[in-house]
């Protein structure tokens, strides 16, 4: 079920109309939501709900004996259990066929003439997301860092909370799973900012990625013709605004619809595109994402803490691993590998060159931040590295000419929304929404919460799923 949908509209006032009902205990009321959770996946395919319970009663399960158990082997093996279950069905579902291809091409590449039968495996919605979820229980548990879940319903609902199911943010269980513990209840001020959430978050997605940028990227992205070079950039900028407003929007959405509940979520996104270097990209940018491959796997292996060479290899390790968990293509691997480049490189920099920020050098290193981003951008977009070269060498007039396959219209308006985005973002790179919204006047804040919902209901959304849904 998608967030910009009909069927989500009916399905969110019923259950809001359920929770705040004086029909159910709180007990009551977090079955109602554990089964509304399992109805908002199982509509995609009924079937891979299945793979939502092996996961919760296996870590569940995992998550108690390492409660009470002392003995080191028993409890490792307990870890590895859940980690061989959560892995073994996101290295299936996710690179199964990946991970065929691979094999088969390196078997001709050696002499041996193979040719394997496509699994054709049906990638199951948001399965990176809850993997890391639970498996960040699992893991936390093992580590001692975390009392375990007091009942299974309180667990199971920590998995599968629908706001947030299938594309984060990623939540760790002291973050979500403590607030089932108590009775929530949305005051009229979070009810209302939660509203306003959703809406912010829909006109993301349905207005400005799917309405007015994601047609001149797919234009771009999906011609087979070497480019010229303003119809490189303008589509490549025009992705850049898409996946944010896409991936941001449905981030958004799901907080407000998780307030709505009483329920608080952590920010994912905090205005990403004014970063000032790779570092404080990642502390802006997926938030939940980058904190848990920091936390569970930059850390473990060694971190900052074993030497200059051992950190860099840590980073480059983390990076290439973050770029493979948002898809099984090697074109993944490569943004991944950027990523790591541009962070050490920083690194580098800083040992050597000693720069005080100020607005104006740091707007200028926000700019070459974000052009530097958009590289790594025609990598995570083009479905084969033959495109993302041909885009590269466009993009740096390396083409002797290319063809035009924009109009000046789309042009003038992907180089005007992303310059209002970068400006905004600049604007709001030291404080937040909501600081914004009660230093305004109500008034004003009204119309302009009126505008956005016109402006979604007017721009008539085909449904487009989310981008992130496919990772």
């Amino acid at each position: 079920m998608l967030f910009n949908s009909l069927s989500f509209v009916v399905f969110l006032v019923l259950v809001l109309a359920l929770y705040y009902s004086k029909l159910f205990s709180w007990t009551g009321k977090k079955r109602m939501l554990l089964l509304a959770s399992y109805v908002f996946y199982g509509l995609w395919n009924p079937p891979l709900v299945i793979l939502l319970w092996i996961s919760t009663v296996v870590d569940y399960t995992a998550g108690k004996k390492l409660a009470v158990l002392v003995d080191k082997r028993k409890r490792k093996l307990w870890l590895l259990l859940s980690m061989f279950v959560n892995l073994g069905f996101l290295a299936f579902f996710k690179y199964g066929d990946f991970l065929l291809e691979n094999f088969t091409a390196l078997l001709n590449a050696v002499g041996v003439d193979y040719t394997a039968r496509p699994m054709d495996i049906i990638l199951p919605m948001g399965i990176s997301f809850y993997t890391f979820q639970t498996m960040s229980y699992t893991i936390d548990m093992y580590n001692r860092r975390l009392e375990p879940a007091r009942t299974f319903l309180d667990f199971a609902l920590y998995v599968t909370f629908f706001p947030q199911l299938v594309a984060g943010p990623i939540v760790r269980a002291k973050e979500l799973l403590t607030q089932f513990y108590t009775e929530k209840k949305a005051t009229a001020n979070q009810f209302m900012w939660g509203l306003f959430l959703l809406t912010i978050g829909l006109f993301q997605k349905v207005v400005l990625a799917d309405t007015l940028l994601s047609g001149t990227a797919d234009t771009v992205f999906g011609s087979r013709e070497v480019l010229y070079s303003l119809d490189a950039w303008t589509g490549t900028l025009a992705f850049s605004g898409q996946i944010f407003f896409d991936f941001a929007g449905y981030s958004t959405c799901a907080i407000g619809i998780a307030l709505m509940l009483g329920i608080t979520l952590p920010d994912n996104f905090r205005y990403p595109y004014a970063a000032i270097g790779f570092s404080d990209l990642w502390r802006r940018w997926h938030i939940s994402l980058s904190t848990w491959l920091r936390d569970y796997l930059y850390i473990p292996l060694g971190g900052n803490r074993h030497g200059i060479t051992r950190m860099y290899v840590a980073l480059m390790l983390t990076m290439l691993l973050g770029g493979l968990w948002h898809g099984a293509a090697w074109t993944f691997v490569v943004w991944g590998a950027l990523h790591g480049i541009y962070l050490v490189v920083e690194r580098l920099l800083k040992g050597m060159v000693k720069v005080k920020i100020n607005a104006w050098n740091g707007i200028v290193l926000a700019f070459l931040t974000y052009t530097l981003v958009n590289i790594t951008w025609v990598f995570f977009r083009a479905r084969e590295f033959g495109t993302a070269w041909n885009m590269i060498k466009s993009m740096f007039f390396l083409n002797d000419e290319g063809a035009k396959v924009l109009y000046e219209f789309d042009i003038a308006k992907v180089l005007l929304i992303i310059s209002g985005l970068f400006i905004c973002h600049w604007v709001m790179r030291n404080t937040s929404m909501k600081e914004v919204a009660q230093r305004t006047n109500p008034w004003v804040f009204g119309v302009f919460w009126a505008i956005l919902f016109f402006l979604i209901v007017i721009s008539q959304g085909s449904g487009e799923q989310f981008i992130y849904f496919q990772f």
